[in-house]
């Protein structure tokens, strides 16, 4: 199940926070407050999984091997931003 869950997050982070938050109490778990997981919803969803992941599996902590998670993380999220930029420009060049 949790295979499944991680397959289904690669491709479509924000609907799979949304449905962990509805489902079950991870965010509230993993983030102190409302407003870090809801930034994290709408500008950095693969940070807030990893970030929830590591939370959630090393005791609030961390440490070694997950903050390479949460790094990679951070680059699919902001490679997916550069990606989006340059695709809306070269439709501009098209017109």
């Amino acid at each position: 199940m949790s295979c499944l869950l991680i397959g289904i997050a690669l491709l479509v982070p924000r609907i799979v926070l949304f449905f962990i938050w509805l489902l079950t109490h991870w965010i509230k778990a993993a983030f102190d407050g409302w407003v870090l997981p809801l930034l994290g919803f709408f500008l950095m969803p693969y940070t807030t999984l990893a970030y929830m992941a590591t939370m959630l599996n090393n005791n609030h902590a961390v440490s070694g091997g997950w903050w390479a998670l949460i790094i990679i993380a951070a680059i699919a999220d902001v490679s997916h931003w550069g990606s989006g930029h340059a695709a809306r420009r070269r439709g501009r060049r098209r017109l």
